[in-house]
């Protein structure tokens, strides 16, 4: 299975938003901090899965993404289906020409190799991550370190400012 960067951000986007929606609408920036992720990237990954119907914008001061169904109804695979990827092993893409225009000896195998990963992917829902402790773990880590970075800018603005007051 070839499961690109699309794919992973795609679900690493969803899982960040699924856990920060309760507080506000997130931003792209916000998602974008978190978790290293290009700004214009997840600009183009949320149009497709707005498109999809799983998330929703609000615009203006105060603005940012929500998920547009409860966490527990996305599934991974529905994510990853959203930003067009495909789960699929075989050679092929599933269109059984692997071998010269016609099906090859082992289509079968990773055809059903590819259901089965489908499977187990839609068998994950968002809501099934964000209640995993290891996600909650690495969530509070990553919110401790960028609120310690947006402190650390915090005092360097009020040092400059100090700095060019007069007296």
């Amino acid at each position: 299975m070839k499961l690109t960067t699309k794919g992973r951000y795609a679900v690493t986007a969803m899982l960040d938003l699924a856990i920060h929606q309760s507080r506000r609408p997130v931003t792209l920036q916000d998602i974008a901090t978190n978790q290293e992720i290009s700004l214009s990237y997840l600009e183009q990954l949320f149009a497709r899965l707005r498109r999809a119907g799983l998330v929703k914008g609000t615009r203006g001061p105060g603005g940012g993404y929500r998920l547009a169904k409860e966490m527990d109804q996305i599934s991974v695979a529905a994510i990853i289906t959203a930003v067009d990827e495909k789960v699929d092993v075989t050679r092929c893409g599933g269109k059984t020409d692997c071998q010269d225009g016609e099906r090859c000896l082992t289509h079968e195998l990773w055809s059903s190799l590819s259901g089965k990963i489908y499977e187990f992917l839609d068998d994950i829902s968002l809501g099934k991550l964000v209640r995993e402790p290891g996600v909650q773990q690495v969530a509070e880590r990553q919110d401790s370190r960028r609120q310690g970075k947006e402190e650390e800018v915090s005092h360097k603005v009020a040092f400059i400012h100090d700095e060019l007051t007069p007296t």
